[in-house]
């Protein structure tokens, strides 16, 4: 099968509610754009590592703790992540590392990680916080952020379908946003 050039991997586990975050900003790129293919990663981990391989450049989605001060915080990684970032226990390695050994391996040329602060992760739940509600479509924004930079263009080929995902207010906790460089 003939991949694109880009891939969008969505990492986390819909059962553990907020965790699903990551996956939820993927499924809303399935088939939304000719060369961008939206990929399931799952618990991400050592499994990360070959869904990267094959793409020029990929962005990566996932629920984490510890990088927002509001639930539902968004971070934008232009370089991995901290291995020092507190992980979930269903992760096997971080991201940073995963993504660290998928360069050191040839397999993608540039990666960018999206962080949503997520708080707790509660087992066996497919509920999801109104904050992380929240930053899931500040996600997907930053998202569409990093494919129009990446195309070289501003003349919209890569737009946002939910015009409600605007700008969140600072003070409610939701949709705060900052590029880690």
């Amino acid at each position: 099968m003939q991949k694109n050039r880009i891939g969008i991997i969505g990492c986390g586990n819909p059962l553990m509610g907020n965790d699903g975050a990551g996956i939820l900003v993927m499924q809303r790129f399935e088939g939304r754009y000719p060369g961008v293919d939206a990929i399931d990663g799952g618990t991400g981990g050592f499994g990360l590592i070959p869904l990267m391989e094959g793409y020029e450049k990929v962005v990566i989605v996932d629920a984490m703790t510890g990088i927002g001060s509001h639930i539902g915080d968004v971070v934008v990684f232009e370089t991995p992540p901290s291995p020092d970032l507190p992980a979930c226990a269903l992760h096997d390695v971080g991201i940073g590392d995963a993504v660290t050994m998928a360069h050191e391996l040839g397999y993608v040329t540039e990666v960018v990680t999206i962080g949503i602060e997520v708080g707790d992760i509660r087992a066996f739940s497919q509920d999801i916080d109104p904050a992380v509600e929240g930053g899931v479509r500040v996600a997907e924004k930053e998202v569409l952020r990093v494919l129009q930079e990446w195309a070289g263009e501003s003349d919209g080929a890569f737009t946002c379908g939910d015009e409600e995902s605007g700008s969140r207010s600072p003070s409610s906790g939701r949709g705060n946003s900052q590029v880690r460089r």
